[in-house]
């Protein structure tokens, strides 16, 4: 299941993706969650599904709040087996649509629709630094023995076709794309055998850097927190679509150009052990980050050095998640 956040109007709204695929993206219908809710509570659901015991089942769970949630943390906190129902209720409406017109109307097309960060406003935001062999032998370095950490803010985050702003004060800002793990089930002293059990789905991620910030500073705050530099997206796909998240190819691309290329099978340090390792000294919550590094090929370690400049199109793609694209811009007024 796709789970995205989207505009309507001046309102964020929580969607379900249907009948999108890597090869007809543009095709799929975006649910609006709250107003499958309200439909369904009114008592409207088709005919023919009410004596489906499938459907029945699925909409009593999914009817078991009085209210949809009002944001991506509240659908995440809302719990899987929640998640699972409003996935069967969509489906089954998705494949009524084109059949009855009041709901078709809980439906827009997906290529009309304006994306936030899945989540647009995490808790927690964690990075990892130097966490794919091939990204710390570009940099004449071993492979570290214990992860190294970073934060992003909330200021940083954009969604998919939202514009990366270079700032007045940088001219070097480098790409870095990145899987990142999204958090369903809080909680802390996690072992690692349970870990997998708290993570709700994943996403694309770009870690967006002001290299002469970074060096300068010769520490990450400055470098990786500006506005704009953590695009996100274009959805959160749940964990029952990627069984393995350590087998999937990764890419980003700049104006077409492949300037990465790897697979997560080159992380030092896997998904598991990255929770667990965080929760032995912090308490995750539903919606959190978790962003696990960057492949080798980012700009400042090419000869020569290669940075972003206005006008440029970024792409982060990943395997059987999809495609995260923004454009820079310069600095704004």
């Amino acid at each position: 299941m796709k789970l995205v956040t989207f505009r309507s109007g001046k309102k964020e709204k929580i969607g379900v993706v249907v009948g999108a695929d890597d090869s007809t993206p543009a095709a799929g219908l975006v649910a609006d969650v709250a107003k499958i809710h309200r439909f369904l509570r009114s008592g409207k659901a088709p005919e023919k599904l009410r004596g489906e015991a499938a459907f029945g089942q699925a909409q009593e769970t999914f009817l078991s709040r009085r209210a949809a949630p009002a944001d991506m943390i509240g659908l995440l906190e809302a719990g899987p087996e929640w998640r699972g129902a409003l996935g069967r209720v969509v489906d089954a409406l998705a494949a009524s649509a084109e059949e009855i017109e009041e709901v078709k109307s809980l439906f827009r097309p997906l290529r009309r629709t304006k994306f936030k960060a899945p989540v647009p406003r995490p808790r927690k935001i964690i990075a990892v630094g130097l966490n794919y062999r091939a990204h710390a032998a570009e940099q004449g370095g071993n492979p570290p023995e214990k992860p190294m950490f970073f934060g992003f803010f909330a200021n940083t985050v954009i969604g998919a076709g939202e514009n990366i702003e270079i700032p007045p004060n940088s001219d070097q800002v480098d790409w870095e794309a990145e899987l990142a793990v999204i958090i369903g089930r809080g909680g802390r002293r996690i072992s690692e055998e349970q870990a997998m059990d708290h993570v709700a789905g994943y996403t694309c991620f770009q870690d967006v850097s002001a290299r002469d910030m970074q060096f300068s500073d010769k520490q990450f705050f400055r470098g990786k927190g500006c506005d704009t530099f953590a695009p996100m997206g274009p959805w959160l796909v749940t964990t029952d679509e990627i069984p393995d998240p350590h087998s999937l190819d990764i890419s980003l691309r700049v104006n077409r150009k492949v300037m990465q290329s790897s697979n997560t099978s080159d992380l030092i340090f896997p998904i598991p052990f990255l929770i667990s390792y965080l929760s032995q000294s912090l308490t995750w919550e539903a919606g959190d980050v978790l962003s696990t590094g960057t492949p080798g090929g980012v700009g400042v370690f090419r000869d020569p050095p290669q940075f972003l400049k206005p006008g440029d199109k970024t792409s982060v793609i990943i395997e059987k998640i999809g495609t995260l694209t923004n454009r820079v811009i310069g600095p704004a007024s």
